[in-house]
Order: structure tokens, then C-alpha cells, then sequence
């Protein structure tokens, strides 16, 4: 088995040399410098929410207002956080990924057709 994807005929499309391509790679870092950072960040929020829950007990379950306390409001902050960072990086693809990978797709798409 092969890599590179040709007809019959030794036309088709190197899909390995477009993989190569510094227009792919540069689509790739680009996605990849808002992911990882991102990533990151988010771990280290949600691996400083559960050692405070772990070992600052007190601290956690300090009431704020009523029956909604510190802890509470962390672990809801999780889920605004979670989807706070999707929709940035939604917004961020639309913007910047999908362009570029739209152009390498009609491009990918006409080569197809030509051979």
C-alpha cells in the first residue's frame, strides 16, 4: 500500500505533497496556535478547580449568597469557560481556517476534475 493517491493512469492528486505544502502547513500552525494554547489554559483551570475542591474544602464551600457557594460557581464557571472557548474558537475558524481551507479544497477539487 501507497501513500500517494494516482489513478491509473499516473495522473490524480499527490495528497502527500498537498499534506506537504506550505500553504497546508501554514493552515496547520495557524489552527494549532489557538488550540494548544487554548488547551492548556483550560486544563490548567480545570486541574486548579478540582485541587481546590480536593484540599481548600473550606475555602470551596464558602457561601457567597444563600445556598450558592465558591465551589458552586467554579464548577459553573467550567461550563461557561467551556463553551465561551468554543465559540471563540468557532468564530476564529470561520474567519481564518475555513478560507484558506476552502481555497486548498476548490484547488484539490479542480485537479481532481482535470484528471
Amino acid at each position: 500500500m501507497t501513500d500517494r493517491i494516482d489513478d491509473e493512469s499516473g495522473g490524480g492528486i499527490d495528497y502527500i505533497s498537498v499534506e506537504e505544502s506550505e500553504r497546508f502547513q501554514g493552515l496547520k500552525r495557524m489552527q494549532r496556535s489557538f488550540v494548544f494554547p487554548l488547551a492548556i489554559f483550560f486544563l490548567l483551570w480545570y486541574f486548579a478547580y478540582v485541587l481546590l475542591a480536593a484540599f481548600a474544602t473550606e475555602f470551596m464551600s464558602q457561601r457567597v449568597w444563600g445556598d450558592i457557594t465558591v465551589g458552586l460557581l467554579f464548577g459553573l464557571g467550567q461550563f461557561v469557560t467551556t463553551f465561551a472557548i468554543t465559540m471563540w474558537y468557532v468564530s476564529f475558524a470561520n474567519r481564518k481556517l475555513d478560507p484558506v481551507a476552502t481555497e486548498i479544497r476548490e484547488e484539490l477539487e479542480k485537479a481532481q476534475v482535470r484528471s
